[in-house]
């Protein structure tokens, strides 16, 4: 009778235990203290950040950097090796009030431009939307009747072209800034800017086979999608053909009849997909000249798209116009055809190809291949030796003449080509010791020789090249170390430094910075790198449940940007909840080697889950986590990934938020799937489908997406949906009427409802109420 009474007492008091941690409550105060640690709380807690060049004469340049007690106007002149306040701030204040009839004080002033006369002797000062002259060194103040100085442009970043817009119709500007070209009734048509002529390029142009269109697949606009030469005389753009592909069906949400949004939206597995006829186009005289060639499919070597920032890719043309260099890509983006077109005829020589077995890429987060038609060379950027490198070809015979970069390293983008002196300058990633990811400027000799490293500080860089492009500002920082700006030469040698980014009065507030971690990967050898972020009051002897926020790539990872971010997303918010939050880099994502970026060439479902769980499991011997409470979310493949991981790995992964995910690849833009996935039919898309494990579904699972999604179409999660009704599965789903792939308005709301379902299903408490969050309503 005694063990019987104890059992029965036992059994009480282990219910009252669980029902009492089951009903702990988070309050309004709970989240206002996580909502703190959001961007909008944090970046205005940060000083001397977002160094911005105004550029001069000179590779000269000042700015404005915000400190606690206001803002300072700096003048940096490499000729003097050096930075200098840009005008006597006490003096400017006191000149500035007398003129206005205001009152400004030296910290606080109203300054938005500087302009320095050549002479040295007087300063152009715009305040309070006024223009002002202010002679030196007597400060002496006019107004300034004169036509304002233009400020001079830094040297190009890219390769894009101007964009502008016209009585609501958008333009694509030439170089020279005097024509625009734009679509009317599916046809090209110039604009004379000066005299606002019209006149109608092409005439064939009909419904879906209209000229220059960007609208096949989840990217469109009604942006002239061209390459102008650099001459401003002639576009290379194309027809394309999607009248035999699929159509793709979203409704609107109101009172009264919906409206249907009906567009061209080729799926992997169809047997006609857009193709694109390439012409070229004589503005001036208005002849059409259609290359000899048969119509590409609608691929490009970097993006979904054939078009990135409003511009023709992989295109590039001879200074005067009279050839035009371009690339060919199949449909698996398997096969690279190198070309050169006679613009005048029309004749095609192709050149050489390259044939690769998964899919072929030109660059990370850029177009490396480079045209030089003055020396009959090719700059060609290829993964061959399983690395991203730059070579040397003859444009002329197609044969290679050398390798210029070499090393089990990464070159990402190429930025300036000095054919004079024959070097590349470029950012690559992998070189130096440490995280892998930092970017760093190089340049080297076309012959391979000569590699000169020209950031040698630990941390990714940004790079911002003067006018000259003889110096450049390099910002440089690590997740958890912030930036720092200097200002060299294209020698490497510093030439002064320029801020430190101050995070003290961020700190004061009790806020960290994420810890950088390296563990390794499901194959137990392969290094991969992550984030992790605690709570700020974390008590080391307490279990925390983890959440592993996922974006399995493959063209990008969970971590994204390695520069230092004060606030990424709501990470460390979750992390005050009451949780410790981990980004992994998966296997099979980029910026890595080629074998290490196709390791799920094939099997996209893998979404790097395996690397995810044994990376969880090493962080648990560091940090205190609870491997019991592990919850997972992503957004669009993050999504995909995330419903995978609860679908497949049941027993490890118990609370899950799938956002926007293409959980069945046949049902999202044909372009992704087969570049990544293969042609269907040599790839098991049935099988990697999410809706054919719902049966497997233990935890909780929460889906969203948005009605209007035209990215991600909504019928990828209702094909999971229909599958876990059909299981008997329990589930919540959340879909937002109108809304498009990234929730737009209804961001905050879901962000509330990813914190509830965290705290409600994984932390075993219950969340505030409807709470409102914050910074949804400044």
């Amino acid at each position: 009778m005694m063990n019987r009474y104890l059992l029965f007492v036992t059994g009480c008091a282990l219910s009252l235990s669980a029902t009492a941690q089951q009903s702990r409550s988070l309050t309004d105060k709970d989240y206002e203290r996580a909502e703190k640690f959001m961007a909008y709380n944090t970046e205005s807690l940060i000083d001397k950040a977002n160094l911005r060049p105004n550029w001069l004469a000179g590779d000269r340049f000042w700015y404005s950097i915000a400190t606690a007690q206001g803002t300072n106007f700096v003048l940096v002149d490499p000729a003097k090796k050096g930075k200098l306040p840009a005008f006597d701030h006490q003096k400017m204040a006191a000149t500035l009030s007398t003129a206005a009839g205001s009152s400004y004080q030296a910290n606080k002033l109203p300054i938005t431009a500087l302009y320095y006369a050549a002479d040295g002797k007087s300063i152009g000062v715009t305040a309070d939307g006024k223009r002002w002259k202010v002679e030196l060194p007597s400060y002496k103040i006019s107004v300034d009747n004169s036509s304002p100085v233009k400020p001079i442009a830094s040297a190009p970043q890219g390769r894009g072209r101007g964009a502008g817009m016209a009585g609501g119709v958008p333009e694509t500007l030439s170089p020279d800034g005097k024509k625009a070209v734009f679509i009317k009734d599916y046809n090209l048509w110039v604009r004379d800017l000066v005299t606002n002529e019209k006149k109608q390029l092409t005439k064939d142009g009909i419904k879906d086979y209209g000229y220059a269109t960007d609208n096949a697949g989840w990217k469109s606009s009604e942006r002239a999608i061209v390459r102008w030469s650099p001459d401003s005389k002639k576009v290379a753009t194309f027809q394309q053909d999607q009248r035999m592909s699929s159509d793709m069906y979203l409704v609107t949400t109101n009172v009264g009849a919906p409206v249907l949004k009906a567009w061209k939206y080729p799926l992997p597995g169809d047997k006609e997909i857009p193709t694109i006829r390439r012409v070229i186009i004589d503005v001036e005289a208005g002849t059409v000249v259609s290359l000899k060639i048969p119509a590409d499919p609608h691929r490009a070597t970097m993006s979904d798209d054939i078009a990135s920032s409003g511009t023709l890719d992989d295109i590039d043309w001879k200074a005067d116009g009279s050839e035009m260099a371009f690339l060919s890509t199949s449909r698996d983006h398997k096969e690279e055809k190198f070309r050169i077109a006679n613009a005048t005829t029309g004749e095609v020589r192709e050149v050489f190809e390259e044939v690769v077995k998964t899919q072929f890429e030109s660059g990370r987060g850029a177009i490396n291949w480079r045209y030089l038609p003055n020396s009959k060379e090719i700059l060609w950027y290829s993964e061959r030796d399983n690395w991203g490198h730059m070579y040397l070809y003859d444009a002329t015979t197609g044969k290679l003449k050398n390798q210029i970069t070499k090393g089990e390293w990464v070159v990402t983008r190429l930025l300036k080509v000095d054919e004079k002196n024959r070097q590349l300058v470029f950012m690559a990633v992998g070189r130096e010791p440490g995280n892998p990811y930092f970017a760093h400027l190089y340049k080297i000799g076309f012959d391979g020789k000569n590699l000169v490293s020209l950031t040698p500080e630990e941390g990714n860089h940004q790079i911002t090249f003067s006018p000259s492009e003889n110096y450049f500002i390099d910002t440089y920082s690590q997740p958890n170390v912030p930036p720092v700006m200097t200002y060299r030469s294209m020698t490497g040698k510093l030439i002064t430094d320029l801020e430190k980014t101050d995070v003290s009065r961020l700190q004061a507030t009790g806020w960290k910075a994420p810890t950088p971690v390296s563990v390794k990967a499901n194959d137990g050898k392969t290094d991969i790198y992550g984030l992790v972020f605690t709570p700020t009051n974390m008590d080391p002897q307490k279990k925390y449940p983890v959440i592993d926020y996922i974006y399995p790539g493959p063209q990008g990872g969970s971590v994204g940007s390695w520069s230092f971010s004060a606030s990424r997303g709501d990470h460390q918010a979750l992390a005050e909840l009451g949780f410790i939050v981990v980004m992994i880099e998966g296997t099979s994502n980029p910026f890595r080697s080629k074998s290490f970026h196709d390791m799920s060439y094939g099997n996209m479902a893998e979404n790097t889950l395996p690397d995810q769980i044994t990376a969880i499991r090493q962080l648990a011997a560091k940090y205190p986590i609870d491997t019991n409470k592990v919850g997972i979310w992503g957004h669009s493949g993050g999504g995909f990934a995330t419903a995978a991981a609860l679908l497949r790995y049941p027993d490890f992964f118990k609370v899950g938020i799938a956002e926007s995910g293409n959980h069945d690849n046949r049902n999202y833009e044909d372009d992704w799937g087969e570049r990544y996935n293969g042609l269907v039919e040599n790839s098991n898309y049935e099988a990697q489908a999410n809706q054919n494990y719902a049966k497997n579904l233990k935890g909780k699972l929460m889906l969203a997406h948005g009605m209007m999604d035209n990215n991600v179409p909504p019928s990828n999660t209702m094909l999971v949906v229909d599958a876990l009704i059909k299981a008997n599965k329990t589930f919540d789903l959340l879909l937002f009427p109108n809304s498009a792939h990234g929730f737009g308005a209804f961001g905050p709301y879901m962000m509330r409802r990813r914190w509830d379902y965290f705290v409600t299903h994984l932390l075993n408490a219950i969340p505030p109420k409807d709470y409102q969050i914050k910074g949804a309503r400044n």
